[in-house]
C-alpha cells in the first residue's frame, strides 16, 4: 500500500491593518477626508479608518481674526501625527501655516476643486442684484468672518457706487446658510468647494468672478501630512499629488509667507495656468494675481505675475511688489 504524502501551506500573511487617516468632526472635512480615504485604497490597496480629532478651532466661538486664524484647524492633527496616534491627517490647505512643520511632510496635494468663493442669497438673488435691489438707507447684509472677503466686498460696492454691510459670521455650512434662511441676512459667502464637496453647490446662488473676489491661497485645495520619518508612507501617499495643483498652490503661499501675513489677513491670490485667459500667454506660463486691502475696502492693491520659473520665485516677487506699493501698511489697518 502506497503511503501519501499531505503538504501544508504557509500561513497566509496578516493583511495589514488600516491606515488612520485624522480628520476634523465637521460634516465638511468628514466629506473631504472620505474622499481622500477612497483615493488611498484605490491607490495602494490599503484600507484606511477615519479618526476624529477635535480642534481648537472647532471647539472656540471667537472670530478667527480674534484667536489669530493661522493653524487654529490645524495643530491638534499635527500633535497626533507627532505622536503616532493616525498615520497621515487631510487638511483644507488655506488653513495651513505657510511654515513647514518639524518632523512633517506635505506628502500630496490633490487635484483641486473649484477655488471661487460663492454667495448664497435670499431670493435666489446675485451679489449685484441684492445691492441694486436694497434701499439705500438699509444696504444689503453679508455675512462673512472673513477679512479677506470683507475688504473685496466693501472695495468692489464702492466701486460701483453701491452700499453694503458686512456682518461677522462663524459656523459650520447649515448655521452660516440658516442666517438667510431665516431671514437674519441677506446672504452669506461660503468657499464653493466646501459646498461642492457636500454636495450643495446648488444652493449657491452665485459663484463669484474672480474678477470681483479673489480666494483665499490655497482654497479648495486638500493637503495631506504625514510624519516625516515615515518615507514609504509618504511615497505611497504621493500617488495623489497633482502637479499642477501643487505648483499653483505653491505660488500663492509663498506669496502670503513673503508678505508675513496669516491665512485671516486680508489677502487673496490665485495662481493657475493662464486662469484669467490673458491672450497672448503661454500655456505652460504660470500666472499669478494677488490683492492686499484694508478691511473697509477703500484702499485696495492689486497685481498679477506671470513666469515659467519656480513657482515659489513668482510668489516671492511678486510679494515684492506688493510691498513695494505699501501692502504692509494696509493689512495693518485690518487690526486697528
Amino acid at each position: 500500500m502506497t503511503g501519501q504524502t499531505s503538504t501544508t501551506s504557509p500561513p497566509s500573511p496578516e493583511p495589514a491593518p488600516p491606515l488612520r487617516l485624522g480628520t476634523r468632526r465637521s460634516a465638511l472635512a468628514m466629506a473631504q477626508s472620505g474622499m481622500v480615504a477612497e483615493a488611498v485604497v484605490a491607490a495602494t490597496g490599503r484600507q484606511v479608518e477615519l479618526v476624529e480629532i477635535t480642534t481648537y478651532g472647532d471647539t472656540s466661538r471667537e472670530a478667527l481674526a480674534q484667536i489669530g486664524g493661522t493653524g487654529v484647524f490645524v495643530s491638534a492633527l499635527r500633535d497626533a501625527l507627532l505622536a503616532g496616534t493616525i498615520d497621515f491627517a487631510v487638511h483644507s490647505l488655506k488653513d495651513l501655516p505657510t511654515a513647514a512643520p518639524e518632523g512633517l511632510v506635505l506628502a500630496a496635494v490633490p487635484e483641486r476643486e473649484d477655488p471661487r468663493d460663492a454667495l448664497v442669497a435670499r431670493d435666489g438673488l446675485t451679489l449685484a442684484e441684492l445691492l441694486e435691489k436694497a434701499d439705500p438707507l438699509h444696504p444689503a447684509r453679508i455675512g462673512t468672518g472673513s477679512p479677506r472677503r470683507t475688504a473685496q466686498l466693501h472695495a468692489w460696492a464702492r466701486a460701483e457706487g453701491l452700499a453694503i454691510e458686512t456682518v461677522p459670521i462663524r459656523g459650520n455650512v447649515d448655521t452660516r446658510i440658516g442666517y438667510v434662511r431665516d431671514g437674519r441676512l441677506d446672504g452669506v459667502i461660503l468657499a464653493a468647494a466646501g459646498l461642492n464637496r457636500l454636495g450643495r453647490l446648488a444652493e449657491a446662488t452665485e459663484v463669484i468672478d474672480t474678477s470681483v473676489m479673489l480666494p483665499a491661497p490655497g482654497q479648495g485645495a486638500l493637503a495631506i501630512e504625514c510624519a516625516a520619518g515615515r518615507p514609504e508612507l509618504a511615497a505611497a501617499l504621493a500617488a495623489l499629488d497633482d502637479a499642477a495643483t501643487r505648483a499653483a498652490v505653491t505660488a500663492e503661499r509663498t506669496l502670503l509667507a513673503a508678505l508675513e501675513a496669516g491665512c485671516s489677513a486680508p489677502v487673496g491670490a490665485l495662481a493657475g495656468a493662464n486662469p484669467a485667459g490673458v491672450p497672448g500667454n503661454a500655456d505652460d506660463e504660470l500666472e499669478l494675481r494677488a490683492v492686499v486691502g484694508t478691511v473697509d475696502g477703500e484702499t485696495v492693491v492689486q497685481m498679477s505675475a506671470t513666469g515659467h520659473g519656480a513657482p515659489d520665485e513668482l510668489g516671492r516677487g511678486l510679494a515684492a511688489r506688493l510691498l513695494a506699493a505699501g501692502a504692509a501698511g494696509l493689512m495693518g489697518e485690518r487690526a486697528k
